[in-house]
Order: structure tokens, then C-alpha cells, then sequence
């Protein structure tokens, strides 16, 4: 079993920075794939970033790319998500999740991931 736990989220003007963190507890997170989730009041969860356990492959979603880097530290068990040039549309619920897919077809999609944490909201004020 993998238990994760995000944090980092907060309130921040649009414009501002965040950097979200996943901790993992359980196991160690070196073989699995890591990646960010969202879900915005009225919305379905949607894709964010992931990062590939070998942390060679990273993907971000269009909405995001250029402003969110995704990023991870082995030794310390913990995944990172630095959010800059935030805006009101990035407020979301944002979750982590863990998996050991193979490749990166499916890196994309929620049902690719066994684990996830409880959220952390990031809510963004124009």
C-alpha cells in the first residue's frame, strides 16, 4: 500500500506562485509513475502533469505547459508541482496519484493510477 499526502495548497493572487508537494508513505515511490490531478467545483477530474519513475518522461496538460513543472526527489519520497503565473482557472482541488504502468500510453488517465491522496485545494483570486 502507498499512502500519499499533498501540501501546499492555499490562496494566492493571480499571477502568484505555489509549489505543491506529494509525500508517500508505505512504500517507496522510485518504480512508480507520479502525477497531478485536478477538479474544479462542477468539473470533472482532469489531467494536470505526470512524471515517468525514471523521471526522464514528464507530460503536462496544454493548459499548464510553460507555467507548472512537475518534479521529483526519490531519496525523500516526494513529488513536487511548482505552479507559477497562476490563474483564476487553476482553482481546483488538486490531487496526486501513484501507478506502475508500464510505457507512458495511459499516463493521462485517472484509471491508470492505484493510489491517490485526499487533496489539497489551490484557489487563485484575480
Amino acid at each position: 500500500q502507498v499512502q500519499l499526502v499533498e501540501s501546499g495548497g492555499g490562496l494566492v493572487q493571480a499571477g502568484g506562485s505555489l509549489r505543491l508537494s506529494c509525500a508517500a508513505s508505505g512504500r517507496t515511490l522510485s518504480s512508480y509513475n507520479m502525477a497531478w490531478f485536478r477538479q474544479a467545483p462542477g468539473k470533472e477530474r482532469e489531467f494536470v502533469s505526470v512524471i515517468q519513475w525514471s523521471a526522464f518522461y514528464t507530460d503536462y496538460a496544454d493548459s499548464v505547459k510553460g507555467r507548472f513543472t512537475i518534479s521529483r526527489d526519490n531519496a525523500k519520497n516526494t513529488v513536487y508541482l511548482q505552479m507559477n503565473s497562476l490563474k483564476p482557472e487553476d482553482t481546483a482541488v488538486y490531487y496526486c496519484a501513484a501507478g506502475r504502468q508500464n510505457g507512458i500510453v495511459g499516463l493521462r488517465r485517472g484509471g491508470t493510477y492505484n493510489y491517490w491522496g485526499q487533496g489539497t485545494q489551490v484557489t487563485v483570486s484575480s
